[in-house]
Parts: C-alpha cells; structure tokens; sequence
C-alpha cells in the first residue's frame, strides 16, 4: 500500500458539519461527471458491485436501495478515512425509482469506533424498524466500521487530517481504499457530536451493541 508524504503533523480541523453534502442520485450534471470520473478510474459502471476491488465487501453485497437513518450522541474514532463511491442494487430492483439502480455515496471507514446512544431506523411506509443500544454509560464499539451515506451532519474535529488525497493511497483502515483518481481524505482521529446519517450500506469486522433493542414504532430516529 502505497503512502503520501504529509507536509504537516498535528493540525486539528474543527466544522459544523462533516464535510459533505448530498449528491443527487441521477439526472444533475455532477452526479454525470462523478460517474464519468469512477468510469474513467477503472470501475465500469455495468458491473460495479460496493468495494468489490477493494475487497471491503462481497462481491454478492448489493444494495436493498432502501435508505436507513442513524444516529449517535457521539462518535469517537481513531483511524479515518473517506471516499465517494458507487453502490449498485440487484437488476430490476423495486427501489431504483429513478436512480437507474446507482447510488452516489460517501463511504466514511473507521478502524476504531465507539458510539454513545445508537439510533437505527428504516421506513417501512406507515411504521418503522428501529434499533437503539449504547446507552447506560456502555457506547457501542466496532472495528473496521464502513458506512455509505448520502447525506452526514454533525459537529466534527479531526485530528492530522490530510484533505485531497488520492483515495488509492489512503492508509488509516487496513484494507480499505478507494479507487485511483477518486478524491479522499483520512485523518488520525475524528470525533462527532450531534451525528445524523442517512444510509445505504454498513459493514464491520466487529460490531458490540451493549443494552441492544429492536422494535417496531411509529416514528424513526
């Protein structure tokens, strides 16, 4: 695995917001151009399956294309990376609507996390699937967490973060990369408070939810 030289250690950036914004799914001109440049990356849209070059996750992990919302109190992380991406549901799936069955995300990996107060709920139309644990002082913990969003607010800080990075090079997770000529960006250490996430996919080496509960309810997250 290649590595970038840093022409700085340390630095500490603070933000509102997690630096992201939603992308439109189809039709916008820099969805076009995104899907061009993973193109031109090596990917091939026809056959993109989530992280399969990476080896991040199997080549049988297509997306349901039903979007899930999670939130925390608090997010505490050390090893951080992020890097858009493509993720492809099965042919003719009922959730494509108008996305052509292709999801713009933003995958954000975590070697080390622990989360306080673990919200997950997914719309079912008229009732909600909702899942909270990490609560009573015992926060959730996960090693390698890798998560596709489409949408990411919250209060952040990073510690030694390196913004513009070729997303093949980045190091901070083992096993986790991007594709050459993707924008990317890692840092040592990320904190978020205030987390809210609107999901697509999310996977773990290892996943500890203490105090779990799931359920179903009338209002989600």
């Amino acid at each position: 695995m290649s590595r970038t030289n840093r022409s700085r250690r340390g630095a500490v950036m603070s933000d509102d917001t997690v630096p992201t914004e939603p992308v439109p799914p189809s039709g916008g001109v820099r969805w076009r151009r995104f899907a061009v440049s993973l193109a031109a990356a090596g990917i091939g849209a026809a056959g993109m399956v989530l992280l399969t070059a990476q080896g991040v996750l199997g080549a049988q992990f297509a997306i349901s294309g039903m979007p899930f919302v999670v939130t925390a109190d608090k997010l505490d992380g050390t090893g951080f990376e992020q890097f858009a991406t493509i993720d492809q549901m099965i042919e003719d799936s009922p959730n494509q609507g108008d996305t052509g069955g292709q999801i713009v995300v933003l995958v954000s990996a975590i070697d080390k996390a622990e989360l306080t107060n673990l919200c997950q709920s997914i719309n079912l139309g008229g009732m909600y699937m909702k899942l909270t644990a990490g609560n009573n002082g015992k926060p959730v913990s996960a090693r390698t967490l890798v998560v596709d969003s489409d949408e990411i607010s919250g209060n952040a800080s990073f510690t030694s973060i390196d913004i513009g990075q070729d997303a093949s090079t980045l190091d901070k997770v083992p096993g986790v990369r991007g594709n050459p000529g993707v924008f990317g960006q890692q840092a040592d250490k990320v904190s978020i408070t205030g987390l809210r996430q609107n999901n697509y996919a999310t996977t773990a080496a290892v996943f500890t939810l203490p105090n779990l509960r799931m359920r179903f309810t009338a209002e989600g997250c």
